[in-house]
């Protein structure tokens, strides 16, 4: 069946090494051989895997790993479990070319031979078996009552799993009586902006640049006047937001989107001594702080002044954007109506989804699939890096080493629009900095989203880029 060697080991009738010294899960190695071998053709659809304990043995590692890795690719579709203990192929699977290898992330958006598209998150990597084991656990242990209505802010066991969390990993002061289950950062921001105008705000401040598509639509349309305060490289101009009389400001302090800064700490303790004094709210979009790949991440504000910071966490960035799960930690004295604002949404998020992330949480298997995408990120951030390094060295990337996007400034009297414009035309996709700013002003950048993208079409994307430079450059 199989034999073992220093530092690996081989099952010959599935083509599976094991390399022990590569740093990765033994069941990931394991998981990645299956499905290459079945995208390839070579296990064919309907054929019979080794039993758990055989491939176990034959591999030399213990049978709990083969089976997390079985577990994985029956989650995923590619085998199927059969009465009796077997396992097969999945008759379902799709014909696939002869020569295809493994699965790499996806290079191409729509329209585009590569996609430097921000904001998403390489949702292939999901961890789905941890994540049926989770249902597998609520679907058999949840109490009759919590499938009823429940109050706004949503599952009690959700609520003391996210404060143990953040309190432990982002350094917050969070009690599970000030938790709000929502629908992403998205619904989180509108709950939050429908409370601030019943208190009376008038004004927000954003900064800017910053996203376009949350907190400065829905502040318009709920009526507040919106004001940008000005990003410099370690965050926003804190002098900028004393000017401007807002009764509101909207945050990404532990790493700006989209120019990368982290607010310092003396800034962070000048921004809390402007909230009391105007009795003005904080809110935190913590949106991607777990993944800093330098050193440990800065803790959020809400730590330093809980009753006037809203934190706002989501799975979208760590997990998948389409579980719609985020949570707000809100100041005693709101909680109340943000649960209400909530319940008049949507009656509240789904509880099925709810308990299974606080069984994911509690499981440690949180912690754990963000250990296991670090490296494979900073991998990608690294090989962009490089790329920009060797291919447009007049760039210049900033920001910390953290997330999942880089933005490089352009030297002068390269313009952005034109920049942009040419990359298109050459089947490149990438956004600059300019629509994004408030103001308009500011100089002109480029946003590289590199979390979907293989090595290969990060060096593809860059040589586009520099052709489409050398264009305007021509021009």
């Amino acid at each position: 069946m199989g034999r073992s060697r220093t530092g690996s080991g081989l099952a010959e009738d599935l083509l599976i090494e094991l390399d022990r010294d590569a740093g990765v899960p033994l069941h990931r190695q394991i998981e990645t051989s299956i499905r290459a071998g079945i995208r390839a053709g070579r296990l064919r659809a309907g054929a019979s895997l080794p039993p758990s304990r055989t491939l176990a043995a034959g591999l030399g590692v213990s049978r709990g790993v083969v089976v997390e890795a079985y577990q994985q690719l029956v989650a995923e579709g590619y085998l199927a479990s059969r009465s009796g203990g077997y396992t097969q192929v999945a008759a379902s699977m799709p014909p696939v070319a002869a020569g295809a290898g493994p699965a790499t992330p996806a290079a191409h958006g729509p329209g585009f031979r590569v996609d430097f598209g921000y904001g998403r998150t390489d949702v292939s990597q999901f961890p789905r078996a941890a994540w049926l084991r989770s249902v597998r656990a609520v679907l058999t242990a949840t109490p009759n009552d919590r499938f009823a209505y429940l109050d706004g802010r949503g599952v009690p066991e959700l609520h003391t799993a996210l404060c143990d969390y953040l309190n432990r990993v982002r350094g917050t002061s969070a009690a599970p009586g000030h938790v709000v289950v929502c629908g992403g950062y998205g619904q989180g921001i509108a709950l939050l902006i429908q409370v601030l105008v019943q208190h009376g705000a008038r004004r927000i401040a954003l900064e800017d640049p910053s996203s376009n598509d949350d907190a400065l639509v829905l502040a318009r349309a709920a009526g507040l006047e919106v004001v940008g305060v000005p990003v410099g490289p370690d965050g926003v101009e804190v002098g900028a937001l004393h000017r401007a009389d807002a009764d509101a400001v909207v945050l990404t302090p532990s790493h700006q989107w989209p120019t990368g800064g982290v607010l310092s700490a003396p800034a962070r303790a000048e921004v809390i001594r402007w909230a009391k004094r105007r009795g003005a709210l904080v809110i935190e979009d913590d949106y991607d702080a777990e993944y800093r790949y330098d050193r440990s991440p800065v803790g959020a504000m809400q730590g330093l002044a809980p009753d006037h910071v809203v934190y706002c966490g989501t799975a979208s960035k760590t997990l998948a954007p389409g579980l719609r799960l985020g949570w707000l930690v809100v100041p005693a004295r709101l909680v109340g109506d943000v649960a209400a604002a909530k319940v008049l949404a949507d009656r509240g998020s789904p509880v099925i989804d709810q308990l299974t992330f606080a069984d994911f949480l509690a499981r440690g298997e949180f912690d754990r699939h963000l250990r296991r995408m670090r490296p494979v990120y900073r991998r990608r951030r690294d090989a962009l890096l490089d790329a920009l390094r060797t291919q447009l060295p007049e760039l210049r990337p900033a920001g910390i080493a953290a997330g999942q996007h880089v933005v490089a400034w352009l030297p002068p009297g390269l313009d952005e629009a034109e920049v942009v414009a040419a990359a298109a035309r050459r089947g490149l996709g990438i956004h600059g900095v300019g629509p994004y700013r408030i103001t308009g002003a500011g100089p002109g950048g480029l946003i590289f989203g590199y979390a979907i993208l293989g090595e290969a079409a990060i060096a593809e994307g860059v040589a586009l880029l520099a052709a489409a430079v050398r264009e305007v450059r021509g021009r």
